[in-house]
């Protein structure tokens, strides 16, 4: 059998590099999908050469079409899809007084709507036992007026989490969030790579478990 294969959305330097970086020292093939060329070459760089193994491509993931496309030729270039895991969102200081309902709506699209995209591109190439993960944030429960967007798409996120994982679970097809509570930090109990670990540990839960706990994964300091 060939390796499994974890595909990145949003691959960056912080926790989607650390959770690409794990999948392929557990032995996955890896596959990035970034906005910037020069930031996800670099992270498939720390992780191998041979195109074997590691596969990049650029895409605005709030690009439908675009996007589409670049997962499509990911698959097709692996055979399959084992893990998605989807990382982005928008970080913007408006309170929602000073929030346009444009500015809002073009947030969601990035922390929300791109796993719609992504999910139904990747669809083809997954089987049953293969998860979708998600970056989640305490920002869902307990959001910042400062940063009102957040929130928003922080819960949206979760809320579509479920409903893929009720939706794709007679195929065997599971959907996880894994929330973050507390504040990202180069040490600690939240660095990108423990939250990595999380992720990849949310990934591997059996199927029971991740009935139980609802679809979603806390993290919490230690």
């Amino acid at each position: 059998m060939s390796a499994p294969v974890v595909l990145v959305i949003a691959a960056g330097p912080g926790v989607s590099g650390s959770v690409a970086r794990l999948f392929a020292r557990h032995g996955y093939r890896v596959a990035l999908l970034g906005a910037e060329e020069d930031v996800v070459q670099q992270v498939a760089q720390s992780i191998s050469s041979d195109e074997s193994l590691v596969r990049w491509a650029v895409a605005d993931v709030t690009d439908v079409a675009v996007t589409t496309a670049a997962i499509t030729q990911l698959g097709e270039a692996f055979g399959q899809v084992d893990v998605l895991h989807f990382n982005p969102s928008a970080f913007r200081a408006k309170d929602p007084l000073t929030l346009t309902v444009d500015e809002l709506l073009t947030d969601v699209a990035l922390g929300v709507g791109a796993l719609l995209t992504s999910v139904q591109a990747a669809r083809p190439f997954m089987a049953a036992g293969a998860r979708i993960t998600v970056t989640g944030s305490m920002a869902a429960d307990q959001p910042s007026p400062g940063a009102a967007t957040l929130g928003v798409q922080k819960a949206g996120v979760r809320n579509l989490v479920q409903s893929l994982d009720a939706h794709l679970s007679d195929d065997g097809i599971r959907a996880v969030s894994v929330t973050v509570r507390g504040v990202l930090a180069s040490e600690g109990a939240f660095t990108p790579d423990r939250v990595a670990e999380a992720i990849f540990d949310a990934s591997r839960q059996d199927v029971e478990k991740l009935a139980d706990r609802g679809a979603v994964r806390r993290v919490v300091a230690r």
